[in-house]
């Protein structure tokens, strides 16, 4: 392997690892491996401390096609809870707000999710690291700070909802660059005139990449400790 001039390497994020967290512990492993005290390592995409899934990680030269990667259309599976509202809209913060979701049946839910679908205008989640005037969104929540977040149109190429466990909606989403789907979740309850956020996501593929084909982060530092090593001149 030559990671100087650049590897690609699929990864299986697991839960509660940050995507930053990953790329510093392969950037440890080659650096040992190759007896360097420097050697770039980047992702192409981060995902949640709490999501799981495919992480492409760049190194060397490889890192000029992070932009590339990033502009692919992604794929996530998870799991959407109706009937409560969390600032994250994910499970990082706790709930502001419960609400009755007895008389939501299916078929309203398979509505609200084609009301979601196509070319939509998307408003970022605050708890995201998203910059307005240099403070970072996810600073400003913490801090109670009111921060406008603007707009932007996004592309649900696909909303599938897989199976409705109440308050559990089950899905498959295929989307372009910049969605997220911490947004979905929020809108999804809105169009349902309820509260939703999201309980579990997973990332299944970028582009033609698949999440079946990465290894998880012991399995990479295995791979690169045993790995044959182009010599450096």
């Amino acid at each position: 392997m030559d990671f100087l001039n650049g590897e690609v390497l699929l990864i299986d994020k697991e839960l509660n690892w940050t995507s930053f967290d990953v790329v510093n512990a392969l950037r440890n492993s080659i650096l040992r491996k190759l007896k360097l005290k420097k050697v770039k390592v980047g992702h192409a995409g981060t995902l949640d401390p709490l999501a799981t899934g495919l992480l492409i990680i760049c190194t060397g030269k490889k890192t000029r096609e992070i932009d590339q990667y990033q502009a692919e259309d992604k794929i996530y599976t998870g799991i959407i809870t109706l009937g409560a509202t969390r600032p994250s809209h994910d499970l990082e913060t706790e709930i502001t707000k419960s609400y009755d979701y007895s008389h939501i049946g299916e078929s309203q839910i398979l509505d609200a999710a084609k009301e979601l679908t196509g070319e939509i205008e998307q408003t970022p989640p605050m708890f995201s690291a998203i910059k307005v005037d240099g403070v970072r969104a996810y600073d400003a929540a913490r801090e109670n700070i009111d921060l406008k977040l603007k707009s932007r149109k996004v592309t649900i190429h696909q909303f599938e909802i897989t199976k409705v466990e109440m308050p559990n909606i089950y899905f498959e989403i295929k989307c372009s660059k910049g969605t997220y789907i911490r947004s979905i979740a929020r809108d999804l309850g809105l169009a349902l005139n309820n509260g939703a956020y999201l309980s579990e996501l997973r990332r299944t593929a970028i582009g033609s990449f698949s999440v079946d084909k990465a290894l998880n982060v012991e399995e990479a530092r295995q791979l690169i400790k045993d790995a044959e090593i182009t010599p450096i001149f």
